[in-house]
């Protein structure tokens, strides 16, 4: 009897510990988050992509690796399908410490700059070292503190291939970099610059004097324009940001680039100039940079606010320095896209870079759109200052444009266009008529990667063209410029960003899915593949812990578009508990805030997991461009609202098929366009969003910058009865529904953020406390609008925030951020 009394004592045990267990409320995993920090990241991911440095821009090309083993250099030769290393880490080190004088071994080399030479028989890098050396006149010129006059040394080294050896360079030997200020002619003889808000020019005998001494009071310069003003200016006017309300003297007399494009024959160049002298300005004030606080001017358009002055486009005689005003007027405030040819090997004189208009030498293209890029015109301009249209785009909407394509010495271009509801190629001859629509189909097409004009083909990227995938991956094809034989050049259900060669004969493919380790493999333009170049190591990723998100699909609020999106879970996930949910957003309409391949930053998705929710990022109609016109333009005219409805039902369909998440308890979080979006989540739906952070959101978006506003939301144009055009804006914004709030909110910004406006976020604050609300608000001294060095002290104070409404535990009212400062090393 006293048996049975015992198992029954231990069996009620049992049962009251396996219930106290399940009955215990969640605390929140703080350890857990901290373990995948940024600077903790680095040490476990390493190379996950490779970046083909194209040599000479031929065919063969190096690149580096970095493993948990360290860094390796290959040389790959695609011709050959040969890949080896660079050089033998180990002798290179050798080599290397016995000239600089400070240790290196095969796993630690630490190689700046490397490039080959021009006859591809030896590299070159540079080495940092920890032996003082005396800076140069022209830095000790520049010194504020003129004592400081010691340097860290940097050695110049030159590694022969062939017999592998290494040498120091001295001097004399040593490239001379071009001055950051320098435009050269094509046969850089000319130089261009400019100061005092004009143009200028200097021979290239006055340009090496300027190498050896930039003050050298011999420099003949020669002025070409005489009437430019601060704002109003033929170049060197960074007006976006300035300090205090006008140049300081210095500053405006410094020779500064100038941006121009010319022709191939060297004989013209073009320009755009605009008065901006009567937009207003805008400012923030930063607390901490300096003894006193300092105001920041800058000019800044809001949308909707008149702008009575219109791009102007000058094309200029090389010769002799004469030049003219092309009439290119069409809409009022047009926006000129000036065009530039694509970087190729033609683009540099020596090691000259020269940067040619998108044309031949009688002509060049341009774009011209409407202000509410309702109308868009591609047009051809002479040398002698005509002009002719040569394609009209015109929608209800607003659109995009692409920069075409010249084939055959300009005979033949390839335009882009979403004219019939898709992102596709068509073909015109120089005289603007349509010869044939290259691609169709219910897919996107975006970027011309390169042609081949002996088989007329086409290489481009493009997306949702395979069935059964992810539509957001992107993939490599080819078709004819007569629309035929579309071809896929690495299939394999993943994302694929490729890099091609100039000649378009081979192409690096780097392919992942949020799920999967990276891969990168090389190919040539039939899609043969090469050969596996590599694969990247995780393997401290995997050791601390980490596990991949899942991806997912769910209906819009439409029960119709397909939405996708990818869902982080704890690492130490059990399915037996339910979890809160927190969106991750980002509304686009230029982007969503949805991962397709494998990536590293991780501190807003898997990181945010790990405190005990799950976290999700899905897209909403409106979004992203890469989906059709109609899914990319939803939100065009209701720009505070139009994702919403799917945020909320994207989550409630995870609930239902999840059971683990807990539909009740919901949060929500975004940057800049998200940020917006996560508080008009908490005012617009109050009882299903019960927590957001919003971080330095555009709150009101009538005060955001004009470009993005009024481009997505739409602006209406009004012509009166005599000719007159003018713009007026209205949108709804987040203020106006501050009497909604029931949640809790944090807003957070940093006070000198010259993207999003405090003002943003100040006014969001006014209005919740005019409703007498209680929240949250975070101001960040002295940061702009990524919150640079405090972005860790952010990330906690968002981990506080959700683990204290959503996990009911949190360390919200701990002074101290242990977190953050057991990373700190404590040097007294």
């Amino acid at each position: 009897m006293n048996k049975i009394y015992l198992f029954l004592g231990l069996l009620l045990t049992c049962f009251y510990a396996t219930a106290q267990e399940s009955t215990s409320p969640p605390k929140a995993n703080y350890l857990l988050a901290s373990k995948f920090s940024p600077d903790k990241l680095k040490k476990m991911i390493f190379s996950t992509t490779i970046k083909p440095n194209w040599i000479n821009f031929s065919d063969r090309f190096w690149y580096d690796f970095t493993t948990p083993q360290g860094k390796n250099w290959y040389l790959v030769d695609p011709a050959s399908s040969k890949k080896e290393t660079l050089f033998d880490n180990e002798k290179l080190a050798a080599q290397i410490t016995k000239i600089v004088k400070n240790p290196f071994d095969a796993q630690h080399l630490s190689l700046q700059n490397l490039r080959f030479t021009k006859d591809e028989k030896k590299i070159r890098f540079e080495v940092a070292s920890t032996q003082d050396t005396l800076k140069s006149k022209e830095e000790i010129e520049k010194l504020k503190v003129k004592t400081d006059t010691l340097k860290k040394k940097l050695f110049y080294l030159e590694y022969d291939l062939a017999t592998q050896k290494v040498i120091e360079l001295s001097d004399k030997t040593k490239e001379k970099k071009a001055l950051s200020w320098a435009t050269f002619s094509p046969d850089t003889n000319t130089i261009y610059f400019a100061k005092d808000f004009n143009l200028f020019w200097m021979d290239r005998a006055n340009y090496e004097k300027a190498v050896k001494n930039e003050k050298d009071s011999t420099i003949i310069e020669h002025q070409i324009t005489k009437d430019g003003l601060q704002y109003y200016a033929w170049a060197g006017d960074e007006y976006s940001t300035t300090t205090g309300d006008d140049k300081k003297e210095e500053d405006v007399v410094k020779r500064k680039r100038i941006w121009m494009n010319w022709s191939p024959d060297g004989k013209h160049f073009v320009i755009t100039r605009k008065d901006n002298r009567s937009l207003n300005p805008l400012w923030v004030i930063n607390n901490v940079g300096s003894k006193r606080p300092t105001l920041e001017t800058y000019k800044y358009q809001m949308p909707g606010e008149t702008d009575s002055t219109e791009t102007q486009l000058y094309i200029f005689k090389a010769s002799d320095k004469t030049y003219k005003q092309i009439k290119v007027d069409a809409f009022k405030n047009q926006t000129l896209s000036n065009w530039s040819k694509n970087t190729d090997k033609n683009s540099y004189k020596g090691d000259y870079f020269i940067n040619y208009w998108l044309g031949n030498n009688d002509a060049f293209y341009i774009a011209r759109s409407s202000r509410d890029l309702k109308r868009i015109d591609l047009l051809q301009v002479n040398i002698d200052g005509t002009t002719k249209v040569l394609v009209e785009e015109r929608s209800n909407v607003y659109q995009d444009i692409k920069k075409p394509l010249l084939i055959n010495n300009g005979a033949e271009f390839i335009h882009w266009s979403q004219r019939d509801g898709w992102g596709h190629f068509y073909l015109y001859d120089n005289q603007g008529n349509l010869k044939q629509q290259l691609t169709s189909g219910s897919f996107n097409c975006e970027e011309i990667t390169g042609s081949d004009l002996t088989t007329r083909m086409l290489y481009f990227t493009a997306n949702g063209k395979e069935n059964n995938e992810d539509p957001y991956y992107l993939h490599h094809y080819s078709v004819g410029f007569n629309g035929s034989n579309l071809k896929l050049l690495n299939p394999g259900n993943f994302d694929h960003q490729v890099d091609v060669s100039e000649s378009a004969r081979y192409f690096v493919d780097n392919f992942s899915r949020v799920n999967s380790v990276p891969e990168i493999a090389l190919f040539n333009t039939n899609g043969k593949k090469l050969m596996t170049l590599e694969k990247a190591d995780l393997s401290l990723l995997f050791a601390a812990g980490y596990k991949f998100p899942q991806p997912f699909k769910v209906k819009a609020g439409d029960g119709i578009t397909d939405l996708y999106g990818v869902m982080y879970k704890p690492f130490d996930f059990d399915s037996t508990k339910t979890y809160p949910i927190v969106e991750y957003i980002y509304p686009g309409p230029q982007t969503e805030a949805v991962n397709q391949s494998f990536g590293r930053s991780m501190d807003r998705i898997d990181r945010l997991a790990q405190f005990g929710m799950i976290v999700v990022t899905v897209g909403n109609r409106g979004g992203h461009p890469a989906r059709s016109q109609w899914y990319h333009t939803y939100g065009y005219g209701n720009l505070r609202d139009y994702g919403l409805e799917d945020k909320k039902v994207a989550a409630e369909q995870l609930a239902d098929r999840f059971k683990f998440i807990d539909i009740n308890r919901v949060g929500i979080t975004g940057h800049s366009g998200g940020g917006f979006m996560s508080t008009a989540a908490m005012l617009v739906y109050p009882d299903f969003f019960k927590v957001a952070v919003s971080g330095a959101g555009n709150h009101e978006n009538n005060i955001y910058n004009r470009w993005w506003s009024e481009r997505h939301h739409g602006v209406t144009e009004k012509i009166s009865a005599k000719g007159d055009t003018t713009f007026t804006y209205q949108i709804d914004k987040n203020t106006d529904l501050a009497k909604n709030l029931k949640g809790k909110l944090l807003i957070a910004t940093g006070d000198i953020d010259n993207n999003v406006h405090p003002a943003n976020s100040i006014r969001m604050v006014n209005a919740l406390i005019k409703a007498n609300k209680r929240f949250d608000f975070l101001l960040l001294p002295g940061q702009r609008h990524g919150f640079g060095d405090m972005t860790e002290y952010f990330f906690w104070k968002m981990g506080d925030y959700f683990a204290e409404y959503l996990i009911g535990d949190s360390k919200i009212e701990e002074v101290n951020m242990t977190e953050i400062n057991r990373e700190i090393p404590l040097s007294r």
